[in-house]
């Protein structure tokens, strides 16, 4: 479990943005670079200088202990790894290894939304009030929409001081995850719905249980049907509990001078569920990114509304480039070009998964330590710049 010290740290990030920017730190790691029996940087068709790039990161001392990208393109893909997956064993990272993927979870609720709204029992604009009538009056108005764009005031639940109070004192405390909204029912709004973009992990917990709503089916079922399935993703899941399937990308609570911490299994997912708790492989999360961002899974009218943007909103941390907000999607406007995606971080984690507005093409970048702007700005401000880096050559090759 985690040390006094590291549950401080854990209680300052949560409260900041609950399980997506708690305050974990950097380890100096040596780079060990590599998937499969010879190194990365000597692979055929590997970009040296992006090789480097993940070295450096690694290598730096508030840097993670080890980084996986994967870069597809059509049938092609292209792993680039540096550092380590698990420091007790010194393996590599590899891209069938589980790992929590954090606020990328929200697109997969996302996911479920907006297949609902192509048959037909869904709308857009469906209220918390038509849906979800037990949920606070003040909230009655908000719109589906409005939760999937970050725009419905609802307070988070996951700054609220009882709910850190709990998981301050047990991380692996068992939540009822269909009552997570109960934290903050008894405030208003933040502001009135649609009036401003405020990222918030109450907006798809309510996304999730109005699709139970609309069906009569629990969200875990939804997500098989309506996603797992139609991508073929098998190794993806939405645990309650606090254990990873084998084998997984160890996540990491780093601070020197203190040894590395393993926090891959210190916290339960039934404290976020549909707004963080989903855990996936790097190669999953890439071909669930192609199918969401691109055309699969989507009508060209469902798509429309997806993509529309709201200019500046983010999700956390922020993505590469110049980031816009859509409906559980964002813009990443890069120096070569647009992609798609989301991203995420909680306790032990940092995700990135985008993909080429066409669904062609898609990019996952994981970390296994935690950085947001409320912690380690500069390594977020590294991070940022080698994603965006990754996102041009994921745009540029051939």
């Amino acid at each position: 479990m985690l040390t006094r010290a590291r549950g401080r740290r854990l209680r300052t990030g949560l409260a900041a943005a609950a399980l997506t920017a708690a305050a974990l730190g950097g380890l100096l790691q040596p780079a060990q670079a590599g998937v499969g029996p010879e190194p990365a940087r000597d692979r055929p068709h590997h970009d040296k200088r992006l090789q480097q790039q993940l070295e450096r990161l690694v290598a730096q001392e508030d840097g993670p202990p080890g980084v996986i990208a994967v870069l597809t393109r059509g049938d092609r893909t292209q792993v680039y790894t540096a550092g380590v997956g698990d420091i007790a064993t010194g393996r590599p990272p590899h891209p069938d290894d589980h790992m929590r993927i954090a606020s990328i979870a929200k697109a997969f609720s996302g996911a479920v939304a907006l297949r609902l709204v192509d048959q037909g029992k869904l709308s857009l604009d469906d209220t918390i009030g038509e849906l979800l009538p037990d949920q606070p009056a003040a909230w009655h108005t908000v719109t589906l929409r409005q939760l999937l764009q970050h725009t419905s005031g609802l307070p988070d639940f996951s700054a609220d001081p009882e709910f850190l109070e709990i998981i301050t004192a047990d991380p692996r405390h068992v939540f009822d995850s269909r009552r997570l909204l109960d934290f903050v029912a008894d405030e208003p709004l933040l502001f009135a719905p649609g009036a401003l973009y405020e990222y918030s992990n109450s907006d798809n917990i309510a996304v999730a249980l109005m699709a139970e709503a609309a069906t009569g089916r629990r969200y875990e079922a939804l997500l098989k049907e309506l996603v797992y399935r139609p991508l073929g993703l098998r190794r993806t899941s939405l645990p309650q509990g606090y254990r990873l399937p084998q084998p997984y990308f160890h996540g990491y609570d780093v601070a020197p001078p203190a040894e590395p911490e393993d926090i891959s299994e210190a916290i339960s997912a039934s404290g976020v569920w549909a707004s963080g708790g989903i855990v996936s492989t790097p190669r999953e999360l890439g071909a669930f990114m192609r199918g969401y961002g691109g055309p699969e899974l989507l009508s060209e009218q469902t798509r429309k509304a997806q993509l529309t943007f709201i200019p500046g909103g983010s999700s956390e941390p922020a993505g590469p480039g110049t980031n816009a907000a859509g409906l559980a999607i964002f813009q990443y406007t890069t120096r070569c070009g647009v992609l798609h995606g989301h991203t995420g971080n909680t306790p032990g984690y940092t995700q990135l998964a985008a993909t080429t507005p066409d669904g062609t093409r898609s990019l996952t970048f994981s970390i296994n330590t935690q950085t947001s702007k409320s912690n380690k700005p500069a390594l977020l401000a590294r991070l940022r710049t080698v994603q965006e880096n990754f996102a041009c050559a994921l745009l540029d090759g051939r």
